[in-house]
C-alpha cells in the first residue's frame, strides 16, 4: 500500500512512474524493494493512480496477490474534512477510506495501524512540497467480497479489508517459525526473577487488544497465533501454574471440539462442534435447525441470541468449559502437570462476554469482572 502510494505521488509531483519502489522503514537498516505495476496522471494533472498486488509470499493468505489501488490528489490544507478521513499527525498526509478498505463502525474512519501511519508518513512526506496538502484514497476493488471471509466485521471493521500490518515482513500464523517465536517470548517472561506462575495466553492481534484494555500487563500477555496446543504444553514446562486463554468465540469454539491447530485453512469445523455441542446440551430442534441455515459462526451466535438469549448464553458458557477441559485433556497426553487453563471469550464488539468456571476465577483474581 505504502509502495503504491509513492508511486503515485511520484507521478503527481511530476516524476516518472518507477515500477520499483523502495521503501524506508524506520527498523531496518536497507529500504525494501516493492514491485507497482502501473501509475498515471488522471484528468487535469492534480490527481494520480498507481496499482500493484499484494505479494505477501504466504501461501494460505486470502490478500496474496490482490489488487490495490492509490489515488492521490493535492488538497487545500484549509478546506473542511470529512469526519470519515484520518490526517496523519504532523504531516500534511490525509487519509481517505475508499471501496473496499475496512473502517471502524463506531467512526466510520479507516482501519489502519500505527505502523503502516508511519511507513505513509516517512516515505510520502519527503515528496510533498511546502505549500501542498496530500489527500490519499486507499482502494481495494476485491475487498467488499473478502472481508466477508473474514472475521472483521466481528470487530467492528466494516466496508472491507483493515489495514493492519505491525512489520515489514508476513508472518504466517501456521507456519512453525511464528510457534518458535511465541515459545521464545513465553520462556522468556517465564524466566524473569518475578515471575509468579501467571500467564494470559491471547489469540491473535484482537485478543491482544482486549487483554490490554482489561489492564493486564504486557509481562503477562503472550499472543498466540493458530499453535495453541504446543504453546500450552511449554508453558506448562516452563513452570505456569495458571494460565488464561482469551479469544474470539468464533476462533475458541475449535478448542471445545478438541481442534488445537486453529488455522482455518487447516482445520475449519467451528459450526459442526458449535451444532453437536448444542444437540448434547439438549436444544430445542427447532434452535438446532437455525445453526444449519447459517455460515459462520458469529451468525449463528446472533440466530441463537435473537431465538432465545437465555439458552443462548447457557449454550456458550457451555462451549467455555469445554475448552477448559479439552485443553486439560490435551495437556494430559504430553505429560503430568498441574497447570490450571482458564478460558475467557468476547463477541463481535470485543466485549468479555463468557467464561468457564476456571477463567472467571482468574479474572476474578486479577480483579475483573464482566
Amino acid at each position: 500500500m505504502v509502495a503504491t502510494a509513492k508511486a503515485a505521488t511520484q507521478v503527481l509531483v511530476g516524476k516518472s512512474f518507477s515500477p520499483c519502489q523502495l521503501i524506508q522503514v524506520a527498523n531496518l537498516k536497507e529500504p525494501l524493494s516493492i514491485n507497482v505495476i502501473s501509475g498515471s496522471l488522471l484528468g487535469d494533472g492534480q490527481q494520480a493512480l498507481a496499482i500493484s498486488h499484494v505479494s505477501s509470499g504466504l501461501g494460505l493468505d486470502l490478500t496474496n496477490g490482490l489488487e490495490l489501488w492509490v489515488l492521490v490528489q493535492w488538497k487545500c490544507p484549509s478546506s473542511k474534512v470529512s469526519a470519515r478521513n484520518l490526517i496523519l499527525s504532523d504531516s500534511k498526509i490525509q487519509l481517505v477510506p475508499g471501496y473496499g478498505v475496512g473502517t471502524f463502525s463506531s467512526s466510520g474512519q479507516l482501519c489502519i495501524s500505527n505502523f503502516a501511519k508511519e511507513l505513509l508518513r516517512l516515505n510520502l512526506g519527503e515528496l510533498i512540497p511546502n505549500n501542498k496538502f496530500l489527500q490519499v484514497e486507499i482502494i481495494i476493488p476485491k475487498g467488499v467480497e473478502l472481508s466477508e471471509r473474514t472475521s472483521n466485521a466481528s470487530f467492528g471493521v466494516v466496508d472491507g479489508l483493515a489495514l493492519i500490518g505491525t512489520q515489514a515482513y508476513a508472518q504466517d500464523s501456521a507456519s512453525p517459525n511464528q510457534l518458535t517465536s511465541s515459545i521464545q517470548e513465553l520462556k522468556s517472561k517465564c524466566s524473569i526473577s518475578n515471575f509468579g506462575g501467571e500467564l494470559v495466553l491471547v489469540i491473535g492481534e484482537n485478543g491482544l487488544n482486549l487483554a490490554t484494555g482489561l489492564g493486564f500487563s504486557s509481562d503477562l500477555i503472550i499472543k498466540s497465533g493458530n499453535w495453541i496446543g504446543p504453546l500450552l504444553v511449554a508453558a506448562a514446562e516452563s513452570g505456569v501454574q495458571k494460565l488464561l486463554l482469551i479469544g474470539y468465540h468464533g476462533k475458541l469454539v475449535k478448542l471445545a471440539g478438541g481442534i488445537f491447530h486453529t488455522h482455518h485453512h487447516l482445520a475449519d469445523a467451528r459450526l459442526e462442534v458449535l451444532i453437536a455441542i448444542a444437540v448434547k446440551e439438549g436444544l430445542p430442534i427447532a434452535l438446532i435447525e437455525v445453526l444449519t441455515h447459517v455460515n459462520s459462526v458469529e451468525k449463528a451466535f446472533l440466530a441463537l441470541e435473537a431465538k432465545d438469549s437465555v439458552l443462548a448464553h447457557k449454550l456458550w458458557l457451555t462451549i467455555a468449559g469445554l475448552v477448559e477441559v479439552r485443553s486439560a485433556a490435551y495437556l494430559r497426553r504430553y505429560g503430568d502437570w498441574s497447570m490450571e487453563i482458564g478460558a475467557a471469550m468476547f463477541d463481535r464488539t470485543r466485549c468479555l462476554r463468557w467464561a468457564g468456571s476456571c477463567g472467571s476465577e482468574q479474572l476474578a483474581s486479577f480483579g475483573i469482572s464482566f
